[in-house]
């Protein structure tokens, strides 16, 4: 066979294999056996090894795996993937309709569409070929799974029908089926390892999987239930879903256009009495205007669309025996209290455990030894105790009372004023808080030392090798060789062994040695300081630099910081004005980490360059964070608090009269927000 006859054959086999995984994995009617099915892969294959200029990546070839992602890309979604506003009450969705009808008016419809219970996922085709899949993560970017999403065959890699635009995105949620969630489980049974416990979980882990051979073997399958475009190519979220359904996307059947209130609480009575037959997880139903002008008209808030709503199904309910109330403490010293519960089944899953979040929550649930308690799963994965049969109480049962002192390390807890949690002091000396905190210095998200995962931490510690995270710079070959402990886990009570062999220890020293590469803003965001998350460290990196000017930042010039309120102010200042702090910061130094970054510079016109401003009161443009920010686009800085490096003071309705007390005694200047305006568009 020459090339032009092979291109011709993988053509066709191309066509047929589609048809075929469509009418399996979408339609669920299929036109051939197994067998055959795979005597026209095993011919594909072999075609595409011998003429290798033939493979296409979005080839149904590729849906089996091999390709093995060692890193997965954050990549910046397009369009933002927003959380949708949740209810449980009826009475809810009856102001959500009120809110919309007061907005445009009675002449709309709604589409009612099943909340999936799995993954958020975002598909980008181009040219009519799958381009790229990236995870929801945090709505402003995700981690980019494309070749773990090329293994479910029931999205198409290529479209055959054209009639969609250029470049456009579905959404949709990935899941794993009860039957092959069951399967999975059983296999990890058969190797003796710890289960799943829930399909959601199943699918989110097969998602970060590495191999994505492994992958195409988990079963994963994906609803779409969203499409987004420059221009919309159609004028109801009704008519593109139908679209998408003719060209191959699996669009759910169970989609209904509802007129009125009473056709949407009849769709959610039906789809909540259908839900235990269903064969994938469901946790509610969404309810969405289906006009897309309307859907602009109605806007958005900072986090959800405000033509959309989600109504939650009710978590089950059982009730058991609380034995006991045990606390745990954690990275940041604050101490959760859990409760150990007489084994029940809940939601599918056996609980053990429960937790009680706060002292405020177990002296509400007024809770007694051996009380009876009833738990449900929050949001079907996380068990709570919600409620106690006072009832069935002995008269002379034992009240339980929040813990004094650490149970770690003995000392007294504190708390402070205005914050539910009690914490633990001895931060830099109580082993769980020093453990989490090196956990988290070694985490994906921070220094991505992998290797030292898997309890080895724990072992280093038990050596008195490590007592914080500088430590692990220092560590040499001959300290970690040989190394083990039989670590034991506290739920399950199942045990493993740990060693430190040659290339484990090889693996460990070169990850180390890899993270000094590691950009100042996961450097900050490592450290742990608290209430300083990913978002602000970048933030903080971007806008100061290098790690000396953010320590010498006073009070005053961190709260004036877009989004950095009064707390993390002072959680910053307490971290860096801490003497044990500052010499982990300088070992850090010389081991090689990196505590710079370009600075961000303005993205506006610098009107307001070398300008201090303070912002105060109620505006009626816009709101006080959009002045802030517009402030630093065009180079001003914004501070809280009036002084005599003030330039302006923007003024709105309500101000503060201190402030304005002090910045007439001190001449600085009071303008309104269309003089700002009017200052920055000069």
């Amino acid at each position: 066979m020459d090339l032009q006859q092979a291109r011709k054959r993988v053509s066709e086999l191309t066509a047929q294999l589609n048809e075929h995984n469509h009418r399996y994995y979408v339609l669920a009617q299929p036109s051939i056996s197994d067998y055959e099915y795979d005597m026209l892969m095993e011919e594909l294959i072999g075609l595409e090894a011998d003429f290798p200029e033939l493979l296409d990546p979005n080839s149904p070839s590729q849906r089996v795996g091999g390709e093995v992602t060692r890193k997965f890309p954050v990549v910046k979604h397009k369009y933002p993937m927003m959380s949708l506003g949740n209810t449980y009450s009826k009475e809810e969705i009856e102001d959500f309709d009120q809110r919309i009808r007061k907005a445009i008016g009675d002449d709309f419809e709604y589409v009612c569409e099943l909340k999936f219970d799995g993954v958020a996922i975002g598909i980008t085709y181009r040219n009519r070929a799958m381009l790229r899949a990236v995870t929801r993560g945090d709505g402003t970017q995700g981690d980019e799974v494309t070749t773990n999403i090329k293994t479910i065959r029931s999205l198409p890699l290529t479209l055959p029908k054209e009639g969609l635009p250029d470049e456009f995105e579905v959404r949709g949620e990935v899941f794993l089926p009860h039957k092959s969630f069951l399967k999975i489980n059983k296999e990890k049974a058969a190797h003796e390892e710890e289960p799943f416990a829930n399909p959601r979980n199943a699918a989110a882990g097969s998602l970060k999987m590495q191999d994505s051979a492994l992958v195409a073997r988990r079963g994963l399958d994906c609803f779409i239930y969203g499409l987004f475009s420059e221009e919309p190519a159609f004028a109801t979220h009704y008519e593109s879903l139908q679209a998408l359904r003719e060209r191959g996307f699996k669009v759910s059947e169970f989609i209904k256009r509802c007129s009125t209130l009473e056709e949407v609480f009849l769709y959610i009575e039906t789809m909540e009495q259908l839900r235990p037959e269903l064969p994938f997880d469901i946790d509610g139903v969404v309810i969405k205007v289906n006009n897309y002008m309307q859907q602009e008209e109605l806007g958005y808030t900072a986090k959800s669309p405000r033509w959309a709503i989600a109504y939650k199904f009710k978590a089950e309910r059982v009730a058991t025996r609380l034995l006991d109330v045990i606390y745990q403490v954690g990275r940041t010293g604050a101490v959760t209290p859990v409760a150990v519960l007489k084994p029940v089944a809940v939601a599918g899953t056996t609980v053990k455990r429960a937790s009680l979040y706060n002292a405020d929550r177990m002296a509400e649930l007024d809770l007694h030894k051996l009380d009876e308690v009833f738990v449900e799963k929050g949001g079907d994965i996380i068990p709570k105790i919600v409620g106690v049969n006072g009832a069935v109480r002995p008269a002379n049962a034992h009240k339980i009372e929040f813990a004094s002192h650490c149970p770690e390390c003995g000392a007294e807890l504190v708390r402070v004023e205005g914050e539910a949690a009690h914490y633990c002091p001895n931060s830099e000396h109580c082993p769980p808080q020093i453990l989490g905190k090196i956990e988290h210095f070694i985490s994906r998200k921070a220094m991505d030392v992998e290797t030292l995962g898997q309890g080895r931490i724990e072992i280093l510690m038990s050596n008195k090798l490590v007592r914080n995270f500088a430590d692990l710079y220092d560590l040499q070959y001959k300290q970690l060789l040989g190394l083990e402990k039989t670590l034991t886990d506290p739920v399950t009570q199942k045990t493993k062994k740990i060693s430190f062999r040659e290339k484990t220890v090889e693996n460990i020293l070169n990850a180390l040695e890899q993270s000094k590469q590691v950009p100042f803003e996961r450097v900050l965001f490592a450290l742990g300081i608290r209430l300083l998350g990913e978002t602000m460290a970048r933030k903080l990196a971007r806008h100061f630099g290098n790690i000396d000017a953010l320590m010498n930042a006073g009070f005053e010039e961190l709260n004036g910081i877009h989004e950095v309120g009064e707390k993390m102010a002072q959680s910053i200042l307490d971290y860096f004005n801490d003497p044990e702090h500052q010499e982990i910061i300088e070992r850090l130094k010389k081991a090689g980490l990196q505590f710079s970054t370009e600075k961000d510079a303005p993205t506006g016109n610098g009107k307001l360059e070398g300008s201090t401003l303070v912002v105060s009161g109620v505006f009626s443009k816009y709101s006080r964070d959009e002045i802030k920010a517009q402030i630093e686009k065009h180079g001003g800085k914004v501070t809280g608090s009036v002084s005599s490096k003030t330039t302006f003071l923007v003024a709105g309705e309500n101000m503060g009269p201190e402030k304005r007390k002090k910045a007439e005694e001190l001449g600085v200047m009071i303008i309104s927000e269309e003089e700002l305006e009017s200052i920055i568009n000069q």
